[in-house]
């Protein structure tokens, strides 16, 4: 006898399928929200970490920028430092600038001249006088340029006078006066001359006192 199943086999297996592809799905769909929340908890810790760093780097790029305006302020203090210890060095080594130019005048000026004016200007000194003849201010020039203190005579002008009824050539002369550079430690002494000569050559003498007047 011939049995003939009348179950509805396919809908079943039609139904079974469906429902092992919604499992499925819903399985896949889990396990995405899973992976896009372990993703979203991994990345805000992450962005949690990189804000802590950029709090701790503006902290030190805080603390390097008042270290910085520290170094430079100290650097300005140096600087002033430095200029002043300069300025006083100079003037250390130019104390008796003076003396030794009038010294030196005294000493270079030759008989028949006389100064009338001695003005300075920086290490340009201009000097106005009266000569009984233009060798006598060749001669002051001369003896300008062989002094130890004194350098680069200049002649400006020179002319005819009548002074108390007598013609004398009135002169007007600049020169340089030498300068010392300031010393490494101490200044150098008042008697010195601001130049050295080199070795195995004699260092100039000053001219002997001439009977000129200042």
């Amino acid at each position: 006898m011939v049995r003939i199943n009348l179950l509805p086999h396919r809908e079943q297996r039609r139904q079974s399928r469906q429902r092992q592809f919604v499992s499925l799905a819903i399985g896949l769909a889990i396990l995405g929200l899973a992976v896009v929340g372990l993703g979203h908890v991994i990345i805000a810790a992450r962005i949690d970490n990189q804000n802590s760093r950029n709090t701790l780097l503006k902290t030190e790029i805080a603390k390097l920028d008042e270290q910085i305006k520290e170094i430079d302020r100290l650097r300005d203090q140096t600087q002033a430092l430095l200029a002043r210890k300069q300025v006083v060095e100079t003037l250390q080594a130019n104390r008796a600038e003076a003396v030794h130019l009038l010294d030196q005048l005294v000493r270079q000026l030759p008989d028949g001249l006389y100064l009338k004016s001695v003005k300075q200007t920086g290490a340009r000194v201009t000097l106005v006088g009266y000569a009984q003849s233009s060798a006598r201010v060749s001669t002051l020039m001369r003896n300008i340029e062989n002094s130890p203190w004194l350098t680069a005579p200049e002649l400006v002008e020179i002319k005819s006078v009548a002074l108390d009824r007598q013609k004398v050539n009135e002169f007007t002369l600049a020169l340089q006066v030498k300068r010392a550079a300031p010393p490494a430690g101490a200044a150098p002494a008042a008697g010195s001359p601001p130049a050295k000569a080199p070795p195995g050559k004699a260092a100039p003498a000053p001219a002997p006192p001439k009977g000129g007047k200042a």
